[in-house]
């Protein structure tokens, strides 16, 4: 496969850029990961951490997964700690975005907002964003009643009825954490069955503030002011229903985070970024970890175990080229 690699159309000259040995995109569990292990390696890593640190699983209420936490652990807070003990050893943070990346030529050029940088190694992992239903009236409610994030928005549905779209680790999670705030949630699934963990579906079917509507989609959301219904299709006998409801929360899995290097690097069909088991990319010196390449476990310790992975091989990359 072939790609053809863009231009870089920023007007600052290399002189006027800051250069770094290894530069990291992302800070969620797989760049505070990598910045830990490269900030180890005295490798002076950079982090640009884009509009929040921690990732997605910065909004996870309680993270029981995760070694070392026997009582769960905050999403927030585990990601300050990754961030505290990389800054112990040396790894730098800037709260900025790269707006464009040219993979062109080593040392790599990234431009954010603020400024620009040279790296002769980069790792990727500015993880994914989750999937929309793409049906009429999400965009228009976005913020006024449709949300992405419970730990962000449940606070606002005391005493409501709330649905929550999915079947997954996370639908199930959410929908757990919003009957702390909500009277009712109700689970809207596409299948028969729900595709979460057995502990999580376990507390589900055990909460009385939980109700399932199996083998149905969301076909429109409506409202004014703020979401009222949903519009409803059984996916076996294509009835359709109307449900009243005063916010809904969608968990339909992600989308990597991946246009920024579209044409640039290897991805699969689905816009993953694709690496060995060294998390090398086809380009050399240019390594992804985390959920940009990961479309299968997508865990905190999955993701953190390949940033460590992907910042030791940014290590050896260097080794060898400087040798």
């Amino acid at each position: 496969m072939e790609f053809s690699l863009t231009g870089f159309s920023s007007q600052t000259n290399q002189d006027q850029s800051e250069y770094v040995k290894v530069l990291i995109l992302g800070a969620g569990p797989a760049g505070l990961s990598a910045a830990l292990y490269a900030a180890r390696a005295e490798l002076k890593p950079l982090i640009l951490t884009g509009m929040a640190l921690g990732g997605q699983a910065s909004t996870t209420d309680l993270i029981e997964n995760y070694p070392g936490f026997p009582e769960g652990v905050g999403g927030a807070e585990l990601g300050e700690l990754f961030q505290k003990q990389a800054e112990r050893f040396g790894a730098r943070f800037e709260y900025d975005s790269a707006v464009e990346v040219d993979l062109s030529q080593r040392p790599f050029r990234i431009k954010t907002y603020a400024k620009e940088f040279l790296a002769e190694a980069l790792i990727l992992a500015v993880g994914a964003s989750p999937n929309h239903l793409n049906i009429p009236g999400e965009v228009e409610l976005t913020g006024k009643g449709v949300s992405y994030c419970a730990t962000c928005d449940g606070w606002f549905f005391k005493g409501k009825h709330v649905a929550v779209v999915g079947g997954g680790d996370s639908a199930l999670e959410e929908a757990l954490f919003l009957t702390r705030y909500a009277e009712l949630v109700t689970i809207i699934h596409r299948r028969d069955t729900l595709r979460g963990g057995a502990i999580l579906q376990n507390r589900v079917s055990n909460n009385p503030k939980i109700h399932i509507i199996w083998d149905t989609i969301v076909t429109k959301i409506n409202g004014e002011k703020g979401v009222e219904s949903l519009e409803l299709k059984n996916v076996k006998d294509n009835l359709t229903s109307s449900f009243s409801t005063d916010g809904v929360f969608i968990f339909i899995g992600n989308k990597p985070n991946t246009d920024l290097f579209t044409g640039q690097i290897q991805m699969d069909e689905r816009g993953y970024i694709v690496v060995n088991s060294r998390m090398e990319t086809n380009i050399p010196g240019v390594f992804a970890a985390g959920e940009v390449s990961d479309s299968v476990f997508r865990q905190v310790i999955t993701s953190a175990g390949m940033g460590a992975a992907a910042a030791i091989q940014a290590g050896r990359f260097l080794e060898h080229i400087e040798k």
